[in-house]
């Protein structure tokens, strides 16, 4: 029996830094890989023969007319997060099809990096570093400067998401009370994760210290971060965004930020990145970032072994461990 057949549809720019740790060897040693010449543009002749594809940033969408230059193609491995953009929802009509993606993995990094800002915020890090920066001068005691701690402080989180539950466990240590407000979570499901849930989102911004959201970017959650709901958020709290900068009325966000009330952590935008004349490049309370929380760097490592692990998996009939099913699939951003 011949082996099977893996396609990497792969940007020529992401194989070094996904597969460069050996990862590529270990999947040659179950199948036969074979790459393709542009994984920006699929073609029927790419995927003939094909029994996996390995698709990537940048990758050409699978669609049920490209699969069906392979009728043997039972299983698409994505090596970043959500599948959207590479898996058209009709290839689940396919018998036998599952397709896996390594959205978990990818969602490390943003909670690692939420749980950073939600400590520097209540901190007042970003404020003190303006000031002590302007004044030059540190005399007295830092309670003086309004420096805080991190246990006993409201953290508010919008959706019980892979980050949002993370970012969770990650707080969980150092003592906070977190809020939380999904309407997709069960009061018992809160009370298992140790959490206080908020029938409204102005309930949970009125009671926040540190605000974040981590809801996905979907039609029915862009603006949910309304007007109201910014106005809620108590003076002197702090409102960051790893998610989507669609997720907020940003206007709205930029007129309480001008009264200097509270002050924002922004990794995402929208546009992305901001106007050239938005308020947000000059505000002293905005902290911003080009969109790093997500995998960079020497991260891309761990979401090219995890795809590979389930690549191997799926050539030695082994089931996936992050396989997503039509019903998962409509759910991710």
């Amino acid at each position: 029996m011949s082996a099977p057949v893996v396609v990497l549809a792969v940007q020529d720019s992401l194989v070094e830094p996904f597969f460069g740790r050996g990862e590529l060897q270990r999947l040659e040693a179950v199948a036969r890989v074979r790459r393709v010449a542009d994984a920006g543009e699929l073609t029927a002749d790419d995927l003939t023969g094909a029994n996996v594809l390995v698709t990537g940033w940048g990758t050409a969408r699978l669609t049920p007319e490209l699969a069906s230059a392979a009728p043997g193609l039972t299983t698409l491995v994505h090596s970043a997060g959500s599948l959207r953009a590479v898996l058209d929802p009709e290839c689940y009509r396919r018998e036998g099809f599952i397709a896996s993606c390594q959205s978990d993995t990818n969602a490390l990094p943003v909670v690692d990096f939420t749980a950073a800002m939600v400590v520097l915020s209540l901190k007042n890090a970003f404020q003190l570093r303006e000031r002590f920066r302007q004044e030059r001068s540190s005399t007295g005691d830092a309670r003086s400067w309004g420096a805080d701690g991190v246990p006993f402080r409201r953290v508010g989180l919008v959706g019980a998401s892979r980050i949002g539950r993370g970012v969770i466990e990650k707080l969980r240590p150092l003592e906070v009370e977190i809020g939380l407000f999904d309407p997709y979570l069960r009061a018992d499901e809160a009370a298992g994760l140790g959490v206080r849930l908020f029938d409204s989102l102005v309930e949970l911004a009125a009671w926040s210290e540190v605000f974040s959201v981590h809801a996905p970017w979907l039609p029915q959650t862009e603006g949910m971060i309304s007007a109201e709901v910014l106005a809620a958020l108590p003076d002197g709290s702090h409102f960051i965004n790893t998610a989507r900068g669609a997720l907020v009325d940003e206007e709205a966000l930029v007129a309480e930020l001008r009264t200097g009330r509270l002050d924002a952590v922004l990794d995402v935008t929208w546009p992305e990145p901001p106007a050239a004349d938005s308020a947000l490049w000059e505000l002293p309370n905005v902290f911003m970032t080009p969109h790093i929380a997500g995998s960079q760097g020497t991260e891309f490592g761990l979401l090219g072994r995890g795809s590979i692990d389930e690549a191997v998996r799926a050539v030695t009939g082994q089931p996936l461990l992050h396989a997503v099913d039509a019903e998962a699939y409509d759910r991710q951003a």
